[in-house]
């Protein structure tokens, strides 16, 4: 194959959860230019609809869905809008997280138990269901976890106070390794992607604090946080035949972080 169609993904489907926003977006708007066609889920219909307008100029159709990921209901409607529009899925981005601050001493556990039911359950719920479209397509699909650095290492309470979010991103690196061999003979190949610190609305509570950020930054090789541009190429890469000899693969964009 020649390189452009090695990265191409004409007419490819894709699935974003939480593609509205942040890393979600950013990996969206990739795949969109790529040439794949986009169902983005959120919980947060209007900041889907205003990705979705900027997403159509790249020629590929783009249908927001509104999607709880605590909800089973509203993930079978996720994958039901797939499957209804496009008749198949390619591509599965598992994206939508959510996350709570609090000493570990203390932390609550509704706000664990809601961490756990979207980071891992409904994620797994939503990758099992896509797994067996896939594996009924007999052409297989491509699966890309989001998961994070911080699900990969020990951190102290000052700088990272998330317990529940770093333990559900560390289950989320290893469902990617076991699915991976699973289902590696169904042409099914599940890779994750761990990033470090990226410029998204959850890291926003930084610019509030210079101090905490330049103590951040200071651990990061290269000095400064992700932006968009450091997440689609990879994400494309990871979606395409160029990345047709790689599974169970965790792949760091954290600026040489936990090189260091």
């Amino acid at each position: 194959m020649k390189l452009q169609e090695l990265f191409s993904l004409k007419d490819k489907v894709a699935i974003v959860t939480g593609g509205g926003r942040g890393i979600g977006k950013a990996i969206a708007t990739g795949l969109a230019e790529a040439g794949a066609h986009l169902i983005i889920a959120s919980r947060k219909l209007e900041k889907l609809q205003s990705t979705a307008d900027e997403l159509a100029q790249f020629g590929s159709r783009v249908i927001p869905v509104k999607c709880d990921m605590e909800s089973e209901t509203d993930i079978k409607t996720l994958v039901d809008t797939a499957m209804q529009t496009f008749g198949h899925i390619d591509i599965l981005v598992n994206n939508a997280g959510v996350t709570w601050g609090a000493s570990t001493f203390k932390f609550p556990q509704d706000k664990w138990d809601k961490i756990m039911a979207v980071n891992v359950r409904g994620l797994w719920i939503l990758t099992q269901q896509v797994g067996n479209v896939m594996k009924n397509q007999k052409e297989g699909g491509k699966i890309i976890m989001i998961a994070s650095i911080m699900g990969m290492r020990g951190a102290d309470e000052e700088s990272q106070p998330a317990v529940a979010y770093n333990a559900s991103k560390a289950a989320i690196l290893n469902l990617t390794r076991d699915l991976a061999v699973k289902w590696a003979s169904q042409k099914i190949y599940v890779n994750a992607i761990a990033p470090g610190l990226f410029a998204t609305d959850m890291m926003k509570w930084l610019e509030t604090m210079p101090e905490a950020k330049q103590a951040a930054l200071s651990r990061v090789p290269l000095n400064r946080m992700g932006e968009e541009d450091d997440m689609k190429g990879l994400a494309v890469f990871l979606a395409s035949p160029a990345s047709n000899y790689m599974t169970g693969s965790i792949v760091t964009v954290d600026g040489g972080y936990t090189a260091k």
